[in-house]
């Protein structure tokens, strides 16, 4: 297997339940756990990051994408709401997708540059669909 295939990921226990990890950009991000379990409430959850790490792959690759079409926008965001399993392991049932762009941009390259990010390109987006339902929206804000 080649080391561009390999992603790894070194954890510290800082106090509590807080926690520091770092992969392979050698960048340090805190997670922590809420207090009724000896957490501190003081960094995102573990899940949480996970949803921060899909919603930056697929956007990232809408941007890249929408660049490389020369499409000119103001702002762009994504809002991502998550259902959880009422048990243990409580995992995404349903993810809701919403892309939001502001300008002048056409339609159908807008929603070509979320279906290549969500149906070719976006790991994180891959994997969650293997255990969560993904549902899309996008709205187009012209100026």
């Amino acid at each position: 297997m080649s080391e561009d295939n390999i992603t790894k990921v070194e954890l510290k226990k800082a106090y509590g339940l807080t926690v520091i990890a770092r992969s392979n950009s050698n960048h340090w991000i805190v997670m922590d756990g809420p207090e009724k379990f000896k957490g501190h409430s003081a960094a995102a959850r573990p899940m949480e990051v996970l949803l921060m790490g899909a919603a930056g792959c697929t956007s990232q690759d809408v941007i890249s994408i929408l660049d490389k079409m020369q499409v000119k926008y103001r702002d762009f965001k994504l809002e991502v709401t998550a259902e959880r399993a009422p048990d243990h392991p409580k995992v995404f049932t349903k993810i809701y997708l919403k892309y939001m762009i502001w300008g002048d941009v056409p339609e159908e390259k807008f929603k070509k540059a979320i279906e290549l990010s969500e149906n070719k390109y976006c790991s994180a987006s891959a994997m969650l669909r293997k255990a969560s339902e993904l549902h899309t929206e996008y709205k187009i804000f012209k100026e």
